[in-house]
């Protein structure tokens, strides 16, 4: 297996992983999570969403969310951004880069934004042309990348086809997502190939969910076509509402657990994410979706009560 030096972990939970919940997260809630992932070390964070209140209501802090939170230098934070509307309200927040969202399945792109994935991908042709007016950069995002809950399969020939108009409207990186979680890694390699036929490899991503406990096997499976560049949810949080007992986004610590025990480098405190996601988990009152977060926090708290008491 010919694997890469360095993987990039973008951290996608404050927004992917936040923006299903039903009980309304506070937003300093928000602001402690963010910071506590800058200081773990991520490169890019997904913190916000500029969408519209009356769709996302989660969301509707975003700009609150990007003026508080404490910024490093060096990492990029990233918004989701539908339209111009938003792309003017992600410019004022400071965001480092902005999200477009397309769908590999036609049928998704109707129920889901109701449009073809022609006029969705007409629908960002502004907001990526004043992005790059404004030195912003653009991330496209392509849902159902390798299956649909409501057309079942999706050909890889409509994946490099949304690849190909993402790139035309001046995309600077490409996630190939997998929204309910049915890909399998022969699948995942079949597709990353025919998407790094349209786009540098090295710019491509790999967004997996967890639903039917593929995604880290799929990760690999990308590692070995060359893709360095992985989206993860602290906590495993975030569910998928088109698939029924999804476990959603695949855990970052889960991830890193396995990217670090093959040796590779990614720049991200492991343990700083095992209590990120504690905190995140305790603070909403979900449970801990990480089995390598519940793992290590079980094993510390074990070593902690077997100390021996101070004399």
């Amino acid at each position: 297996m010919n694997l890469p030096n360095y993987v990039k972990v973008v951290e996608v939970g404050p927004r992917d992983g936040l923006q299903n919940e039903k009980t309304m997260v506070p937003t300093e809630v928000k602001v402690a999570l963010v910071d506590r992932l800058t200081d773990a070390g991520f490169v890019n964070i997904e913190a916000a969403s500029f969408v519209s209140p009356k769709w996302v209501p989660q969301m509707a802090d975003g700009a609150q969310v990007m003026a508080s939170i404490q910024r490093r230098p060096g990492t990029l934070y990233s918004v989701l951004t539908p339209n111009m509307k938003g792309f003017e309200g992600a410019v004022a927040a400071g965001a480092d880069e902005v999200v477009i969202f397309g769908a590999a399945s036609e049928a998704f792109s109707q129920k889901n934004i109701n449009c073809s994935i022609a006029e969705s991908i007409a629908r960002f042709e502004p907001v990526a042309a004043a992005a790059k007016e404004k030195g912003v950069r653009v991330r496209g995002s392509i849902s159902c990348s390798l299956g649909c809950p409501y057309q079942g399969e999706v050909p890889v020939s409509a994946v490099a086809d949304v690849v190909r108009r993402l790139r035309d409207i001046g995309c600077d990186e490409i996630d190939i997502a997998d929204t309910i979680g049915v890909g399998t890694p022969v699948r995942v390699q079949e597709v990353m190939r025919a998407a790094a036929a349209e786009f540098p490899l090295d710019r491509l991503s790999g967004h997996f969910h967890d639903t039917y406990g593929q995604a880290l096997s799929n990760i690999l499976a990308s590692l070995d076509v060359g893709i360095a560049i992985f989206h993860a949810s602290v906590a495993g949080l975030g569910g998928c509402p088109y698939a029924k007992g999804a476990t959603g986004n695949v855990a970052t610590e889960d991830v890193l657990y396995m990217l670090h025990g093959m040796g590779l480098r990614t720049g991200i405190d492991l343990d700083k994410v095992v209590r990120a996601g504690d905190y995140i988990s305790q603070a909403i009152g979900r449970p801990n979706s990480s089995r390598v977060g519940r793992a290590l926090l079980t094993k510390w708290a074990s070593a902690a009560d077997a100390a021996p008491a101070c004399v």
